[in-house]
């Protein structure tokens, strides 16, 4: 078993930078929070000097080591969810998440979530960077949003992991169905997200205070007909990957995602539809999204490994009924 410890020197572009946001940066999935409460406990050296101090300040070439302690009892219980598994050794997990399936537990679902049935499964064979409610979480997706996500099994795979999303080398291709047809037809949306000033829970395009944030998409095809409005069947491949960014894009565009309930339109009008059509449409109450592929170097071969996860039963049915309907 790995020992659970993050080893990295800095470079040089952390030069100046406070210890706790320094390795904020590097293990994205560790909250600041936690983060500090680390350091406080010593758990944190710096050159092979323990630091208690958070806002300590680093300089280029120093080599910080973190240590985290094993994780303590969970309140969180092993319940037998059913686990779509694509891919499982001793380091990692890659998981085809169903839609309407919470990733960790919080905001009161703490028995039906990926996590529960993770611990059920594997025990507590999953790494501890998360903390106690997160083992084994390197990122997440939406509740409504479908497909492939990776689970570290130790800490030594998380991190590694967690480098990679943070510097972006992560291969992210997501499949969606939009209304309209976006103009033009392929591109990259290049535009700064940051949380919402209206919705603190939402999130938006906001061009000078937000984090940069770069979509590139291309129109998969077109469904339309006399008694059909306008969809899309896109793909997007992500340079970065803010909260709802496939989503905030799309809404920004013009071009919201079907069925999505916080930033699509509250109730779609037609003038002229087919029923059946108008049907599937009500029918389908969540985002048309789909995290298709995901693609990353192996935290110990260092191969770069590509998995891809088959749209959901509801999704696949919607895209079926509207290639009928536009022929």
């Amino acid at each position: 078993m790995k020992k659970n410890i993050f080893n990295i020197t800095v470079p040089t572009n952390f030069n100046g930078y406070r210890i706790d946001k320094f390795l904020q940066a590097q293990v994205v999935e560790l909250s600041r929070t936690r983060l500090q409460g680390l350091i406080h406990d010593g758990e944190v050296k710096i050159n092979n000097i323990v630091t208690k101090n958070a806002s300590k300040k680093i300089k280029e070439d120093d080599k910080v080591k973190v240590n985290f302690p094993p994780p303590k009892e969970t309140l969180i219980k092993p319940n037998k969810i059913p686990l779509d598994i694509l891919y499982d050794d001793e380091d990692i997990i890659v998981i085809n998440k169903s839609p309407g399936v919470v990733v960790h537990p919080g905001a009161g679902n703490y028995e039906k979530t990926i996590v529960n049935g993770l611990l059920y499964k594997y025990k507590n064979n999953l790494s501890s960077v998360g903390g106690r409610s997160r083992p084994g979480i390197v990122h997440r997706i939406d509740k409504d949003t479908s497909g492939v996500i990776v689970v570290a099994k130790n800490d030594n795979a998380h991190a590694k992991l967690s480098e990679q999303f943070s510097n972006h080398s992560i291969t992210r291709i997501y499949e969606a169905l939009v209304w309209g047809v976006l103009k033009p037809q392929s591109g990259k949306i290049n535009e700064k997200i940051s949380r919402s000033i209206k919705n603190r829970q939402l999130m938006s395009v906001r061009k000078e205070k937000g984090k940069t944030s770069i979509t590139n998409y291309k129109t998969l095809e077109i469904y339309q007909n006399l008694n059909l409005p306008k969809i899309s069947h896109i793909e997007c491949q992500l340079e970065t990957g803010r909260t709802h960014q496939i989503r905030v894009h799309m809404n920004f565009k013009g071009n919201s995602i079907l069925g999505d309930k916080s930033y699509g339109k509250k109730r779609k009008r037609f003038k002229t539809i087919d029923p059946s059509i108008e049907k599937k449409l009500s029918n389908f109450t969540r985002q048309a999204l789909h995290a298709k592929i995901l693609g990353f170097f192996h935290p110990t071969t260092g191969k770069k490994i590509i998995f891809e996860a088959r749209r959901p039963q509801d999704f696949d049915l919607l895209i079926k009924s509207l290639k009928k309907a536009s022929i």
